[in-house]
């Protein structure tokens, strides 16, 4: 068989129009690797050669696109490139690390600059994250240990203040407690969760006069006197506001 002519498509890929009317739908690097630009002549040798390298770049181009859409880790790669069932997966590994496609430690520095731009996860939860894509432990360590950690304490203040000022009806302590238990589920230490939890004063009297009206609406229609007090506090006690709020609370309605 005889090339009558190269005909680039818009795709990228490259036309090969045969004398026999065939055509074949290849890559430049097909072409360069088979010198067809110079060699006008296929036997079936080089014929199946192409159709063989055409299937490996065909799945190489769908990993380009994978890699290229969001930046992955090696091991991300690798699990792509087995899925989609490359019998080179070897060579085609080697070619994209040659080009640079496959980089943890570039991949480990933009992971960790997103997650702390663009969410409020804390190094824990960053470093849990990055083992899973079995980055080197000692690599992570040295890239979070670049960030000072009033980053992180700031993004604690941020949510904190966000999160109080939309409660309507827990007390300090509940809220107090929820706050810390979302802290540690976004990675944060305890000794950072308590710093900053600790230099928060968080007023509850409005919810607490809320929860008293509501319960005192509820609770009136069953008990009265000593036993409707007793019932509201111990209600109050167990939705976590101190009794200090509630005695002050009951000095106020006395007036």
């Amino acid at each position: 068989m005889k090339i009558n002519k190269i005909k680039k498509m818009k795709n990228g890929k490259y036309k090969l129009e045969l004398d026999n009317k065939e055509s074949i739908i290849t890559y430049d690097e097909v072409i360069l690797n088979n010198n067809l630009l110079f060699n006008k002549e296929i036997d079936s040798d080089i014929f199946n050669k192409l159709n063989n390298e055409n299937d490996y770049y065909n799945i190489y181009s769908k990993v380009i696109k994978y890699i290229t859409t969001k930046m992955r880790s090696k091991l991300e790669i690798i699990k792509y490139i087995e899925k989609l069932g490359v019998s080179s997966k070897d060579k085609m590994i080697d070619d994209l690390m040659n080009i640079n496609l496959i980089n943890d430690e570039m991949f480990l520095r933009a992971f960790i600059n997103d997650k702390i731009n663009l969410t409020n996860d804390g190094l824990f939860k960053i470093k849990k994250e990055l083992l899973s894509h079995d980055i080197d432990e000692k690599l992570i360590d040295e890239e979070l240990a670049k960030y000072d950690e009033n980053i992180f304490r700031n993004k604690l203040n941020k949510i904190a203040v966000k999160k109080i000022k939309s409660n309507i009806k827990s007390s300090k302590y509940i809220l107090k407690q929820k706050l810390f238990n979302d802290f540690l589920n976004l990675g944060y230490s305890r000794e950072l969760i308590n710093e900053v939890l600790s230099q928060i004063n968080i007023n509850d009297d409005k919810q607490i006069e809320r929860e008293y009206n509501s319960l005192y609406k509820k609770l009136s229609k069953k008990y009265k006197g000593n036993e409707l007090d007793f019932q509201i506090k111990n209600k109050l006690y167990s939705k976590g506001f101190n009794q200090e709020s509630i005695n002050e609370l009951k000095k106020m309605d006395s007036y």
